[in-house]
């Protein structure tokens, strides 16, 4: 497999490889210029292509933000690790906001799935199971009220 860190690769224009990648999924523009940097491309041809992509509507970092959501949603992660990771791949946070509130996911549903798939339907039975289903919910990116009402089980199906 040839190399790719720091080179161009062979001769081919920024658009090609940027329209491979995005044939695989939608980027965000932060994560297609990173990824068309490593291919060894210069920044000018970068930024020329990707206003090139943006203006035939073909990278949109809110189409990006929708596919993610909903991919995280599928995953069963929360809201705190949903917008964290948006973020991380460049997405503005008005943005972010803006996808996170018209999904219109109720987050406490949301919460009380992910821990009787993994736990379950009985709520946990001492301090110990509620620890653990809590550490649980916290890492799948659930705020503290979402973890407790989960746990407790006070959310209503």
């Amino acid at each position: 497999m040839p190399e790719r860190s720091g080179r161009r690769e062979q001769g081919r224009p920024a658009l090609d490889a940027a329209l491979r990648l995005l044939a695989r999924r939608e980027h965000s523009r932060r994560e297609l210029r990173a990824k068309l940097s490593l291919r060894g491309y210069e920044t000018s041809e970068i930024g020329r292509t990707l206003d090139r992509l943006a203006g035939r509507n073909l990278i949109s970092d809110e189409r990006f933000a929708e596919a993610f959501l909903r991919s995280r949603l599928e995953r069963g992660q929360g809201p705190l690790k949903i917008r964290a990771q948006l973020k991380e791949r460049g997405v503005d946070a008005p943005l972010v906001d803006a996808v996170m509130n018209e999904a219109e996911v109720d987050w406490d549903l949301r919460a009380a799935a992910a821990r009787s798939r993994r736990f379950g339907e009985p709520p946990p039975g001492n301090r110990e199971d509620m620890a653990r289903q809590a550490r649980f919910l916290r890492g799948r990116g659930f705020s503290e009220g979402q973890v407790a009402r989960a746990v407790l089980n006070e959310t209503v199906r």
